[in-house]
């Protein structure tokens, strides 16, 4: 009798434990390709370009010990020659052309937005589809392009040419302005698909309930649309300015080397002009700079009511 009660007892717990060691199973088939794969590449090449940057430049730019803060220190702007404001330059350009590019992209996505959400829902998919669809092909592709829409013998150009803007046989590039096209034109997609999704999710009664109170078009935008597609925009802006932050190839084919931004500078460092452990430095800056962005970014997002949908 007493052995029938135990094996009562313990049945549940013995169950208990196998449900629990099922979910663990299931949670490991499910989010364990994801893990590994943000694992090795993402965690152990940053682990790995931590250690390079704290390490001696050896022949042929190779990382050697002893370590040492002169990568770190290079990128500050000093060397043995005195000290350069240069990195300090391409660090306020890369801010600054993502600063505008994500601008833009809002201006021209809200636009392109409102236009889809307002046609008839059947056509909707389609019509974000064609936003969409630039952004399939190979962007060192679509900066060629560019490449050929910005040269001194483009329609683009020789209208500059003629107004005065340009000096005559130049084209629209290299110059930041060509770099600042690139960029938007890239990451605009981007920014659609957020504010999109925020959008058609929209309360039109409380548009029309500002229409009835006789609000204009950018009163009724800021009090009853805006707040409605914040969550969206937010999002938005982490997709673009980010990437637009760090990007390499648009600047150097629209740049060259007359606009240098981050994204070049640290690639030179693995190939033109080897010197690991300086290029590891300045990857290790700027992804300091890309996370304190983040954690501003989160502290504006629950400032400003956008929700959990567009923190991280």
């Amino acid at each position: 009798m007493p052995s029938e009660i135990t094996s009562d007892k313990t049945k549940p717990a013995h169950a208990a434990r196998s449900e629990n060691m099922a979910r663990a199973i299931r949670l490991w088939i499910t989010a364990g390709p994801g893990l590994a794969w943000i694992i090795l590449f993402l965690i152990v090449p940053s682990a790995i370009l931590l250690g390079i940057g704290f390490m001696s430049n050896g022949d042929y730019g190779s990382p050697h010990l002893p370590l040492t803060l002169d990568p770190f220190k290079e990128v500050a702007g000093f060397s043995i020659l005195g000290w350069a404001d240069g990195n300090l330059i391409t660090l306020l350009r890369s801010l600054v052309q993502s600063f505008i590019a994500t601008f833009i992209t809002v201006l021209l996505a809200y636009p392109v937005v409102f236009f889809i959400i307002t046609r008839r829902p059947e056509i909707r998919p389609l019509l974000l589809l064609f936003v969409i669809l630039p952004s399939w092909t190979n962007q060192v592709v679509r900066a060629y392009a560019w490449v050929e829409l910005l040269g001194p013998r483009a329609p683009l150009s020789g209208l500059a040419q003629s107004l005065g803007l340009i000096p005559p046989n130049l084209g629209l590039m290299p110059t930041n302005f060509s770099v600042l096209i690139g960029l938007t034109y890239n990451y605009l997609p981007y920014m659609v698909v957020p504010l999109y999704a925020a959008a058609e999710k929209l309360d039109w009664s409380l548009v029309e309930a500002g229409r009835d109170l006789y609000a204009s078009g950018p009163r009724l935008f800021w009090a009853a649309v805006f707040p409605q597609t914040l969550p969206g925009l937010l999002s938005g802006i982490i997709l673009v300015a980010i990437p637009a932050f760090g990007d390499y190839i648009v600047p150097t084919l629209l740049g060259g080397n007359r606009v240098l931004m981050m994204g070049s500078l640290i690639a030179s460092q693995f190939t033109e002009t080897p010197n690991w452990p300086y290029g590891a430095a300045l990857t290790i800056i700027m992804l300091l700079f890309t996370c304190g962005g983040l954690i501003v970014f989160r502290r504006m997002t629950k400032r400003l009511g956008g929700g959990d949908g567009a923190m991280l």
